[in-house]
């Protein structure tokens, strides 16, 4: 029978902000004000006013790492972004590099090229950065989940269910596997999110894997729940935010029109474990993670932005990683990055949000 289990508490939310909030302090003094040196590539809101919705507010965006490489490796592909434990950023391209970056001026500071233990490239999409340091990576290839060093070198790799493998191993569609990887508060439970739905479950139904581990010891498998993600939408990215919930990132694309993003609030405190469900289709008894939107993308000050193909809002692109930076006034600070593909009509472009929390 399924159950419903808890992914925090006040136990979790005192550890948290006796373990990281110092870090994510300095962070979000630097980031608010974060941009390039050259002038003429960051943009801020003071033009056009900065609401996305009573909830999300824009206050620039930075497309000066667009197009450019370091130390001979191409800066893009970004599919996640952390908070390091001395307050600075870390961006992972799915092309199997991490990226140190500059939390002032989001410039690369270095990079550490990561692999599998056969020495083969990952399609490297999640990155959770642990008390000790440890890089949690999440790959969509198998999919999987990864522990490396500072260095990158491999440390070990998490258990995954059967169900969640890509077929024929198991019932998910390839590329629609971990996108999204977050700790949370106090960091006992880590979570990952599927894109896509499995094979035999409804259309826009994912799931969401946790691990627990209690006194040190390694992360073992945990609950498993059902999100219900928009109409043509699919899960890209999480943050578990101060007080146990969840910040869901959902995208989608449409050729000719260009992007939809939307942040939700979600909870998943009340969910259902799925993890002994065989088929989600929204069945009686199964409650899924409740969300609440925040804010359509669509809607926020474009800030002058130009987009290089079709968008329904120039300041959108293929959004795809998010990290908590920190609070301040008006709530929380938000950092996101687009995924270029390494495409000439797609942009890196980072993105500074304040979120206030209902």
């Amino acid at each position: 029978m399924s159950s419903s289990r808890s992914l925090s508490g006040p136990r979790s939310l005192r550890t948290l902000l006796a373990t990281v909030t110092a870090a994510l302090a300095a962070a979000a003094t630097t980031l608010t004000a974060a941009g390039p040196a050259h002038s003429n590539a960051a943009h801020s809101n003071a033009s056009q006013g900065s609401a996305c919705s009573p909830a999300v507010s824009i206050d620039g965006y930075s497309d000066a790492l667009d197009k450019t490489t370091y130390e001979g490796t191409f800066v893009g592909n970004f599919s996640a972004l952390a908070v390091d434990r001395d307050g600075s950023l870390a961006a992972l391209s799915d092309r199997s590099a991490l990226f140190g970056l500059d939390r002032r001026t989001l410039r690369p500071t270095g990079v550490v090229p990561l692999a599998d233990a056969s020495g083969a490239a990952l399609d490297s999409e999640g990155l959770v950065i642990d008390v000790d340091g440890t890089r949690l990576v999440g790959s969509e290839a198998e999919p999987s989940v990864r522990r490396y060093d500072r260095k990158g070198r491999l440390l070990g790799s998490l258990p995954v269910p059967d169900a969640l493998r890509v077929a024929p191993a198991g019932r998910a569609v390839t590329n629609q596997t971990f996108e999204g990887l977050t700790l949370f508060p106090g960091g006992r439970t880590l979570l990952a999110s599927m894109e896509g739905a499995l094979s035999g479950d409804t259309a826009g139904i994912v799931r969401f894997q946790t691990w627990e581990r209690s006194g040190g010891r390694e992360f073992r498998l945990s609950a498993q729940y059902g999100y219900r993600a928009d109409t043509g939408l699919g899960v890209v990215e999480t943050a578990a935010t101060p007080d146990g919930r969840l910040l869901v990132l959902e995208r989608g694309f449409t050729s000719g029109v260009g992007n939809t993003v939307r942040l939700y609030v979600a909870d998943a405190r009340r969910a259902t474990d799925t993890g002994g469900v065989e088929n989600l289709t929204g069945q009686a008894g199964v409650r899924l993670i409740r969300k609440t939107l925040l804010a359509d993308l669509v809607t926020c000050p474009s800030l002058g932005a130009v987009a290089k193909q079709p968008q329904p809002n120039p300041l959108l692109d293929n959004i795809e990683g998010m990290v908590i930076t920190g609070r301040g006034p008006g709530g929380l600070r938000l950092l996101l990055v687009s995924d270029d593909n390494q495409n000439a009509v797609q942009t890196t472009r980072f993105y500074r949000l304040r979120v206030r929390l209902p």
